[in-house]
């Protein structure tokens, strides 16, 4: 996965520890320079690790979501096919005002019959 960012990146971990500078007369403190760089080393280490791991990451998630996708159409393609074998007759308002007056008056027409 580093070799997707290596022309992105100048310095790689190696680079740094390897470095060498000239020393003036007035130069820095190479022990300094050496923990500083070692530092920048682990930090530069850990950069590196934390997109390996995200660039893993992405890809377990991409490919659940093609996954995931496929899965979709399956259902829906299930679901149409269902849909054409079984032909349910739609219910409007009116169906069921109709069902709900024949049922009273089955109810309260035996009723009636019962009580005379």
């Amino acid at each position: 996965m580093i070799t997707m960012y290596q022309n992105k990146i100048t310095l790689m971990p190696q680079d740094i520890l390897e470095k060498e500078f000239k020393i003036d007369t007035r130069g820095y403190r190479l022990k300094e320079v050496d923990q500083f760089l070692d530092i920048i080393i682990g930090d530069y280490e850990q950069f590196l690790n934390i997109i390996n791991n995200l660039e893993k990451e992405k890809a377990d998630l991409l490919g659940e979501i093609m996954n995931l996708k496929q899965e979709l159409r399956n259902s829906k393609m299930s679901m149409e096919v269902a849909r054409s074998n079984v032909e349910v007759p739609e219910v409007t308002n009116v169906d069921i005002l109709r069902r709900l007056s024949q049922l009273e008056k089955m109810v309260y027409g035996s009723n009636k019959n019962n009580n005379n």
